[in-house]
């Protein structure tokens, strides 16, 4: 595998590769309802894209929620390259990219089962456990510093 490049879309063709992974990866794997996936948000969003070479492999979303919190959707990652650090390169760079905007708080909706990964990169778990998309998510949070 080559080193994981994750680049914020400024190309239609970008944003094309973004909306591939999530395609693949919640609305084919996950059955997730495409009228659910993309959104309003997809418009004002500042989107992520990791590639390998020149494959797209994982996306990732952030939008301003309330004011100083960022909040992070649509991390997605193909399912061939998951455990490959992907998901960590993607959100490195979108902290960082939150961090530069002047966010002091990330928020997002983890699927129950991706809570570990959050939580290994520094985010805890807020509240009870819910569904969306059919999907049990609990949210999680962290303090940028």
């Amino acid at each position: 595998m080559n080193d994981i490049d994750v680049r914020i879309v400024d190309t239609e063709r970008g944003r094309e590769d973004a909306f591939a992974v999530r395609q693949a990866v919640f609305v084919d794997e996950q059955g997730v309802d495409e009228d659910v996936e993309y959104d309003e948000h997809d418009e004002t969003a500042v989107h992520f894209v990791a590639y390998d070479g020149d494959e797209p492999v994982g996306a990732a979303r952030l939008r301003e929620y309330a004011d100083g919190v960022g909040k992070v959707e649509r991390v997605a990652v193909l399912e061939s390259r998951r455990e490959a650090g992907v998901g960590r390169a993607l959100m490195a760079s979108l902290e960082e990219r939150a961090d530069a905007r002047g966010f002091t708080e990330l928020k997002l909706h983890s699927q129950t089962r991706a809570a570990d990964f959050y939580r290994r990169l520094g985010y805890e778990r807020r509240g009870e456990g819910f569904e969306e998309a059919g999907i049990p998510h609990v949210e999680m949070r962290k303090a940028l510093e």
